[in-house]
């Protein structure tokens, strides 16, 4: 995981041990309360820079109409 902040790395590992344990991928807010994030918002940021770096994570919640790949 190259490239990635302490941050990032803690919200990828906590993103797959969420879907180890329950099978589905975590909300925003689960991987901010998982990290000891208080904004579901600095998750996204910290997702958006972990794409630009070939990881993307998975979540749940809102459907978008952005590619889960390139974000465009």
């Amino acid at each position: 995981m190259a490239g990635l902040s302490d941050q990032q790395i803690r919200i990828a590992r906590s993103a797959r041990e969420y879907v180890a344990e329950f099978g589905e991928p975590p909300s925003m807010r689960d991987l901010a309360a998982a990290v000891g994030l208080s904004s579901a918002s600095t998750v996204a940021y910290h997702l958006r820079r972990m794409r630009e770096h070939g990881l993307a994570v998975e979540t749940r919640g809102r459907p978008s109409s952005r590619c889960p790949h390139c974000g465009h």
